[in-house]
């Protein structure tokens, strides 16, 4: 089911709703960046965190799919993932101390430059920005920005 695609600014990948290909969303951003990017880590992370997010919460993981965009620049990184949607919004509630999940969105807010959730046509893409400190990247600078 999935599917590779690169327009030069971007490579975007479609993966089937299942929890075995989050490991696949976080292989594109780590090769797409490289392991000594200084962000890699972060973005790795939060790639993996709205992956399993699309796969346990939206309808990407009955059966469905979810694509992945990454696009980078010297100075930053965005990823997206867009999923088949779910009835409610994604819910950036903080998880009491003790649960095993419901980090996905705080950590967004914690780690991210920048990021967002967009519902349009039945569906939910949330991305995120992550900003070299040393470059300050004007809005929309960066290929795919919303």
């Amino acid at each position: 089911m999935d599917s590779w695609e690169h327009d030069g600014s971007e490579w975007i990948l479609r993966l089937a709703g299942s929890a075995d290909q989050v490991v696949r969303a976080r292989r594109l951003v780590s090769t797409t960046l490289g392991r000594d990017h200084p962000l890699h880590d972060d973005c790795v992370l939060l790639t993996s965190e709205i992956a399993t997010n699309a796969v346990l919460h939206s309808r990407s993981g009955d059966g469905g799919a979810f694509t992945v965009t990454v696009a980078c620049s010297p100075e930053a990184v965005r990823v997206r993932i867009q999923d088949e949607g779910s009835p409610n919004a994604p819910c950036g509630c903080h998880a009491p101390a003790d649960a095993t999940g419901g980090r996905g969105l705080p950590l967004l807010e914690a780690l991210s430059h920048r990021w967002g959730l967009v519902r349009e046509a039945g569906t939910n893409m949330v991305w995120f920005e992550l900003v070299l400190e040393t470059a300050a990247v004007p809005a929309g600078r960066l290929a795919g920005a919303r």
